[in-house]
Formats: structure tokens, C-alpha cells, sequence
């Protein structure tokens, strides 16, 4: 069993639902990103998402947009979000790490360092799970074939327009959890609208057998525990971005680690 499942698993016999915060590597400093991963677990996050910096993220509004070309500025790429998850690994062997981004990276690092080189420093590395916003179910068989034979999950984005076939092309090739986008547009934007999203997952749960995460649009700890009464995670990204981007060099981890310990609290009361 992955370590996902194994979290999502112990969460359900609790009767809890996961929290599932995203930053981006590399952002708002090059060197915090371990420390603010364990800050996160130690505020209570259960899943982490780590943001792999691109210069076209067609999914990210201004916020997560702007985190990544600050940290591709830096000189941030994958090399440098592997080297992130072994450091953040020397400490914590128990919180999944799931990578978030696009496939250019994904294939100019297996163009650099030969075919299947991503998923094999990954899995080094001590990820657990990853999610390419531009590869559609029908288009990644093989790529999903992998990462299952080094025993890594795959995600897959389900949105207010996925219809029920593409819900059963993703239910047949994801493992771990799937992420709905509860919003029609980008990170940070619009207003959620909850009734919307109780509505759309007993479509999802219908023909996905993985856990089903909610993001886009959860920017506290009231609205995450709205989605909470109906998910069974809550991925919250833009407003982490933002506030960590606020705060000098020294205080970053704990603002990192106070955020996400109100959002679990408001999940667990």
C-alpha cells in the first residue's frame, strides 16, 4: 500500500478528512522550501503538494503564477525539487509528498538524463505521488504503467465540465486520490460555491474508487470545513503562496506551520 492509501485509509477510520496544503519549491525562498514542508506537517498537514516552478502554468492564477517565476529566477527546476523532498525526508518518512506541475519539465528532465530518469529520481527521492496538469488520462497509459511498477501514484484533475467518460478514463488509471477543481477557471479564483461541489461528487465517487480531494477557491478555515462536510480532502494553495510570500526569511516557517494548524483545527472540531 502506497503511503497515500495508507493515509487516506487511517484518516477514514478516524472519521477525518485530509488536508492537503501546496506550495511551490523554490518559493519565497530558495533554501526554505524543507523547512516549510516540515512546518506544514507539524501544523498538520496529511498530504503535501509541491509545486514544480514552470514558465506557462495555464492552470495557476496571478499568485502561484508569480511563485514560480520567482523561483524559476532562482534557478529552482526539478533537480532542486528532488533535493528538497530528500532533505525534508531526513526527517519526516511519513507524510506524502506529491509533485504538481506540467510536462515540459517532466520531459526535458528525461530528455537531459534518459527516458524514465523523472520517475526514477522521484521515487529516489521519496515522493510518493504525482500530478501533471497536462496529461489527460488517454494520453498517459504508459506513463501511469511506470510510476505504478516504482509505486508511485498518479492523479488526475477532475472539473465542474469533466464528463461521465472522462471520470471513467481517470477512475481506471488513478491511484492515490483525485483532485477536483471545484472552480471553472485558475487557482485563487471566484467564489465557491459548496452546494455546486456536494452536488458534482457523488458524480465523481460513482465511477472513481480513490479518496476525492476539493481545491481552487478554499482560501480558510470556515470554507474548508464547508468542503470537509462533503470531501474527503481539502487542497488549499493560493492563499499559502500569498502569505508566505508576506513574511521575511526567519518567519516563514512558522507562519507556514500557524496557517495550516487553524485549517486543521477547523476540520477537526
Amino acid at each position: 500500500m502506497s503511503r497515500i492509501a495508507a493515509t487516506f485509509e487511517a484518516l477514514a477510520r478516524d472519521g477525518r478528512q485530509a488536508l492537503i496544503p501546496y506550495v511551490t519549491t523554490g518559493d519565497p525562498y530558495a533554501d526554505a522550501t524543507p523547512e516549510i514542508m516540515a512546518a506544514l506537517a507539524e501544523g498538520g498537514a496529511d498530504v503535501i503538494e509541491l509545486g514544480v516552478p514552470f514558465s506557462d502554468p495555464m492552470a495557476d492564477g496571478p499568485v502561484i503564477q508569480q511563485a514560480g517565476e520567482r523561483a524559476l529566477a532562482r534557478g529552482i527546476g526539478l533537480a532542486q525539487v528532488f533535493a528538497a523532498v530528500r532533505a525534508f525526508r531526513e526527517h519526516n518518512q511519513h507524510t506524502p509528498v506529491v509533485l504538481m506541475g506540467y510536462a515540459n519539465p517532466v520531459e526535458r528532465y528525461d530528455g537531459r538524463h534518459g527516458d524514465g530518469a523523472f520517475i526514477r529520481d522521484a521515487a529516489a527521492a521519496g515522493v510518493d505521488g504525482v500530478l501533471i496538469v497536462d496529461y489527460p488520462p488517454e494520453e498517459c497509459e504508459d506513463f501511469a504503467a511506470r510510476l505504478k511498477a516504482a509505486e508511485l501514484d498518479l492523479i488526475f484533475l477532475l472539473a465542474p465540465t469533466s464528463t461521465d467518460e472522462r471520470m471513467r478514463q481517470v477512475g481506471r488509471l488513478a491511484s492515490g486520490y483525485v483532485y477536483y477543481v471545484s472552480l471553472k477557471g485558475v487557482t485563487g479564483a471566484g467564489h465557491l460555491d459548496t452546494a455546486a461541489v456536494a452536488a458534482m461528487l457523488p458524480r465523481i465517487r460513482a465511477q472513481v474508487q480513490t479518496p476525492v480531494g476539493v481545491g481552487f477557491g478554499i482560501r480558510d478555515a470556515a470554507t474548508a470545513r464547508a468542503v470537509a462536510e462533503v470531501a474527503d480532502a481539502v487542497v488549499i494553495g493560493s492563499r499559502l503562496v500569498q502569505l508566505l510570500a508576506e513574511q521575511p526569511r526567519e518567519a516563514v516557517a512558522a507562519a507556514a506551520r500557524d496557517f495550516i494548524a487553524g485549517i486543521r483545527a477547523a476540520l477537526d472540531a
